[in-house]
């Protein structure tokens, strides 16, 4: 058994780890409620975008434009939503694990960082990271996803790749987050023309070319800034969850090192007990 030294020393520890936990769930719970109520506002407008703009296409019938024609030799870029800290669960390993499969081929895969846990574990096995906006995960504004969206599209529109995903954590409630992989180019349309004879087709005023040039950035900045406000409250429920859990394991070890505390402290009685009298027997 541990000395009664030994198990002291090791139950402080734990209370102030446990101190830490309980100060970390406070700040993520606060955080959360921030998050969460931005991410279920915008939500429905995220979902609408992509609904529409996929319905609006199959319906465009044939449109020759950069950004609607994928690369053959093309690269997949995948912009990867993740956090800066730990301490939150599985939330960044689920992402990294996303992509981390036989689709997305470190040869054939392009990283566009959105968060450095992401960065750093796909760059360690040999992801491509070409570029890093680690920085703007902390407070997402819609000006820093424009920002990417452009730089991704330019790639898309030069043929540098061929398809642009995007992964990252769904929020649904505050226990309940869903890593995702989105595909945004080219669109996934399902052909919802009627075998009735009505085969009318989508008319774009101004000219098609010019609506889908200022559409498409749009639609696109739109998903990336909504899945980021999604992930932001995901780390910050993940990470609550977390903390509790620690706090909760860290009671169930201190009440353990008690009992084991309470027993050495009775031993080491009941030997000083037992000496002392033996000690008087052997004067008498």
């Amino acid at each position: 058994m541990a000395s009664m030294r030994d198990i002291k020393r090791r139950k402080g520890s734990v209370q102030s780890t446990q101190q830490i936990t309980k100060a970390m769930k406070l700040v993520s719970t606060v955080k959360l409620q921030r998050a969460k109520g931005r991410a279920e506002r915008s939500k429905t407008y995220f979902s609408c975008m992509y609904d529409t703009v996929a319905s609006m296409l199959s319906k465009a019938g044939e449109i020759n434009h950069p950004y609607l024609n994928a690369a053959s030799e093309g690269k997949k870029g995948v912009i990867v939503i993740t956090g800066n800290r730990g301490l939150a669960g599985g939330y960044n390993s689920n992402i990294v694990k996303l992509v981390k499969n036989d689709e997305f081929k470190k040869e054939d895969t392009v990283i566009y960082a959105v968060g450095s846990k992401g960065r750093d574990a796909l760059a360690k096995v040999g992801y491509e990271v070409r570029e890093d906006y680690s920085d703007v995960i902390e407070e997402p504004v819609y000006a820093d996803a424009m920002k990417i969206s452009k730089r991704v599209l330019d790639d898309f529109a030069a043929g540098e790749i061929g398809e642009i995903y995007v992964a990252y954590t769904g929020f649904k409630n505050t226990v309940t987050h869903v890593p995702t992989m989105l595909k945004l180019l080219p669109v996934k349309v399902e052909d919802e023309r009627k075998d009735d004879g009505s085969k009318a087709v989508l008319e774009f005023e101004p000219e098609t070319e010019e609506a889908i040039e200022l559409i498409i950035p749009k639609y696109i900045t739109s998903l990336i800034y909504g899945a980021m406000i999604e992930s932001v409250a995901s780390e910050n429920g993940a990470r609550m969850q977390a903390m509790d859990s620690a706090t909760s394991n860290a009671d169930e070890m201190i009440s353990k090192l008690s009992l084991l505390y309470n027993r050495a402290r009775q031993s080491s009685i009941t030997q000083e007990l037992t000496e002392i009298i033996a000690g008087a027997e052997a004067i008498s």
